[in-house]
């Protein structure tokens, strides 16, 4: 069977399945509208095709997402399918892309044609519940600033910081949310990992792609500023996500919710001050910080329990968090899972049930009459928050785990706990 999978045709039927499978869980859902579809996604569509298309956003307030996600709609006008039918599939060719670079990071780990991880990860990938959900039935667009997420974090394991930060800046073009990975990149620029830099590709990439809603007279205020309003829009300790606050007690007056909000903003600060400090200070931290060039600094266990460990803790310690905004910890604590099968493989079904769960409350919220069939209370949102923070804690102690081990020791630990994989793959994952 080994054999078999390094022949091309076979890896491009495996191909064919996993895209197969892809649109074939999308199915049950997929003329399914939304309340985020019917309130505000048809409704931008539909403006872009009644103002001149592109012309239309001269002015894109009518939208609360960044332009580069509008030309995409803009695109969608001009051909001859439905709203509901282009918005889905543009998540999902992109909920693919998102497959590719699990693919690709699987890959490294486990190296060779005759490799069969790389594609059973690529098609978990594209049949993780939240993923079909979010695409296939809620028409979300989570996939789109998650597959840059993703790749970037691929170019940073391969040594190729300009690449990486490139699909970073796409994706913090696409959302705001990419700066849940921030604190990764951060890592990975004081140990050298990355060249501080290629940071200048991210502020570059997103502003060439306001160029075109410039040139048709868009605000250049507006355009810079639409992530500003955006962080003014709620202000509910939490909504609907699996973090800390269903712990905290909701404050009775403005005052004391500023005070827990301030609290949190700066709880998330110190845990990624520590994971910096614990990085740089790691063996290989210290070495990467004393080297005149980047190079291969951390290991991959490092790499990517970091950037799980800033998907999975930035989100669940900040305030006014939505459901969907551990999409990336979905996607990323799969990848880490292959990584490390023998000790992490639970963590993407805790994050899973988590992140699920948090949107059944909206998958199920329906319009006229603001229907929901799911609405927790108090104490299943505690159970739900703390799924993910057992998640999180499996993710910091792996990581800690790692940055205390030496490369050497990191390998050796590795292989007693992955005994399953051949000596020569596992000395090239490492």
């Amino acid at each position: 069977m080994r054999g078999a999978l390094s022949k091309p045709p076979v890896r491009l039927l495996l191909a064919v399945v996993v895209v197969a499978a892809c649109l074939v869980a999308r199915l049950p859902k997929w003329h399914a509208e939304s309340v985020d579809y019917q309130v505000f996604l048809q409704n931008w569509y539909h403006y872009i095709a009644d103002h001149g298309g592109l012309r239309a956003l001269s002015d894109p307030g009518f939208a609360d997402y960044n332009v580069p996600y509008l030309y995409l709609l803009d695109g969608l006008t001009h051909l001859p399918v439905s709203a509901l039918t282009g918005i889905k599939a543009l998540s999902v060719a992109f909920d693919l892309l998102q497959a590719f670079f699990v693919f690709k990071l699987v890959a490294l780990r486990f190296p060779g044609r005759s490799a069969w991880q790389p594609f059973a990860a690529a098609l978990l990938a594209v049949l993780l519940p939240t993923v079909a959900a979010n695409s296939g039935w809620w028409a979300q667009a989570d996939s789109i600033y998650t597959s840059f997420v993703v790749g970037g974090v691929y170019f940073v394991l391969r040594h190729r910081p300009w690449w990486a930060c490139t699909l970073f800046g796409l994706a913090f073009a696409f959302k705001l949310q990419t700066i849940f990975v921030f604190p990764f990149l951060l890592v990975m620029v004081v140990t050298r990992q990355v060249k501080w830099q290629s940071l200048l590709a991210i502020p570059a990439v997103y502003l060439a792609l306001d160029v075109p809603a410039l040139l048709v007279g868009a605000d250049p205020v507006q355009l810079l500023t639409v992530y500003s309003r955006q962080t003014g829009s709620y202000q509910s300790l939490a909504l609907n996500a699996p973090s800390l606050y269903h712990f905290v007690k909701t404050p009775g007056s403005t005052g004391t919710a500023d005070l827990v909000r301030t609290v949190g903003v700066a709880f998330a600060a110190a845990v990624v001050i520590a994971l910096t400090a614990l990085a740089v200070f790691s063996r290989t931290g210290r070495r990467a910080v004393r080297r005149a060039s980047t190079g291969a600094s951390l290991t991959p266990n490092q790499v990517l329990l970091t950037a799980l460990a800033s998907a999975v803790t930035v989100p669940m310690l900040l305030p006014s968090m939505h459901d969907r905004y551990f999409y990336i910890a979905d996607v990323l604590s799969l990848v880490v899972a292959f990584q490390l099968p023998r000790r992490l493989w639970y963590v993407p079904v805790l994050v899973q049930a988590a992140s699920l769960a948090s949107y059944l409350p909206f998958l199920y919220y329906e319009l006229p009459g603001h229907y929901r069939k799911y609405h927790w209370s108090a104490n299943e949102w505690r159970l739900i928050s703390g799924l993910m923070i057992l998640a999180a804690l499996a993710v910091l102690t792996a990581a800690v785990r790692e940055y205390r081990c030496g490369p050497a020791e990191s390998a050796r630990a590795a292989s007693a706990h992955d005994s399953d994989q051949p000596p020569a793959e596992a000395a090239l994952s490492r």
